[in-house]
């Protein structure tokens, strides 16, 4: 997810003043073709950070009445990146330094990648690859089968948040993107892990850049949002946050929704490059990314808070309070909402009122995002814990 350092460490053009916590995180849209569409999330697959390369946090699939706790796996340390799920395999970072695969049915180990720094980054799978950062500076691929390293693609700093896919533009290829602490964003060649182009900013880049409509979409602690287009990696045009950002916008055709550390979530046209809406509740910043539905975008905050807003107006339609700062980020399922808080539950509640279906506690804070599909959620702890909840359908 995020780490309490995110925008503090020392290096040119880093003045900002408090202090982050850990994040992992980016967002897109679909892409152009949909001839890998195991990148997309379905209801039984969850491919990457947010579900989808627009980074909506919606899942197509749905839970049963009631999730239980089926089977707990140990790291050694903090879990705040977000699970992946892809043929019944569980793909997920932690700070002890390694990426793991796990069995959904049971949780038990099919193998553990070890890299050189803690892995925050949540992984992509896409095309029998998982595709994930480290603290090291790398992005490695490997092989979902049995972990083992394709190539890793150096950058000049920590890769924390997630990265996310697009196809070439001729469609022979796919690219990767990423963000670094460094400065830039990195697109990668899926097949052999060069270079297709870098863009510079100010700052470091927390979250995963969102894709949509051939532009990515990201921010970062510069406190501007960066709109890049795919093709060449040239700048689109700049628009000031306000703040610097902790974590991944969500896309909706030319609409863009944010939080930021100044107590803001923001909703920008990219058409007309300005601010659509501003809400702002108390002063407590945003390290969660925003779900976006039809009518609606979701966003946890460090109020403690999930804050539910129409999408046009950016009017308030509920709030739901929980006992500890919500960094992790909501994915609407069905008709519910799903999202872990520090207060170390996991909740369920309906999309349309607020109204909580149920709360799991596990007593440790849960600033990782949910993976959800068809009857199961998996998200880890700040203890090192991966849980699998599973729920049977309804008849």
């Amino acid at each position: 997810m995020i780490n309490p350092q995110r925008c503090f460490q020392p290096k040119a053009f880093c003045f900002l003043l408090a202090s982050f916590l850990p994040l992992s995180g980016l967002l897109a849209e679909e892409p152009e073709t949909a001839d890998i569409a195991e990148g997309i999330a379905s209801a039984e697959s969850w491919p990457m950070y947010r579900g989808n390369p627009s980074l909506d946090g919606l899942s197509p699939g749905k839970l049963g009445a009631s999730l239980q706790e089926t089977w707990v796996f140990e790291a050694q340390s903090s879990i705040r990146s977000s699970a992946a799920i892809v043929d019944r395999r569980v793909f997920i970072g932690s700070d002890d330094g390694f990426v793991y695969a796990l069995n959904l049915n049971d949780g038990s180990l099919i193998w553990k990648f070890e890299t050189q720094g803690n892995v925050e980054s949540s992984p992509l799978v896409l095309d029998d690859h998982v595709y994930v950062g480290s603290g090291d500076g790398f992005v490695y691929k490997l092989r979902a089968a049995d972990g083992k390293l394709v190539w890793k693609y150096e950058t000049e700093d920590q890769v924390l948040g997630a990265p996310n896919w697009i196809q070439s533009p001729d469609g022979k290829n796919t690219w990767i993107l990423a963000g670094s602490y460094d400065f830039r964003l990195h697109c990668i060649r899926a097949d052999d892990g060069t270079k297709v182009w870098d863009y510079e900013t100010g700052n470091y880049i927390n979250g995963s850049p969102a894709v949509s409509n051939g532009q990515t979409v990201f921010g970062g602690c510069d406190a501007l949002l960066h709109v890049i287009q795919l093709s060449d990696g040239k700048k689109v045009k700049e628009i000031e946050a306000g703040a610097y950002i902790a974590g991944s916008v969500a896309m909706a055709g030319s609409k863009v929704y944010v939080g930021h550390y100044e107590s803001e979530f923001l909703c920008f046209d990219l058409d007309q490059g300005s601010l659509k809406w501003k809400y702002r509740d108390r002063s407590f910043p945003y390290y969660s990314s925003p779900a976006i539905v039809e009518d609606k975008v979701m966003i946890g905050g460090r109020d403690r808070q999930l804050h539910c807003l129409n999408r046009e107006t950016g009017e308030r339609i509920w709030r739901f309070s929980t006992r500890g700062k919500v960094d992790s980020s909501p994915v609407v399922v069905g008709g519910e909402v799903v999202f872990g808080s520090e207060d170390g539950r996991l909740y369920r509640v309906g999309l349309e009122d607020g109204k909580e279906i149920q709360s799991i506690d596990v007593g440790q804070p849960l600033t990782s995002s949910p993976a959800v599909i068809n009857d199961w959620v998996v998200i880890g702890s700040e203890d090192g814990s991966v849980y699998g909840f599973h729920a049977k359908s309804q008849p």
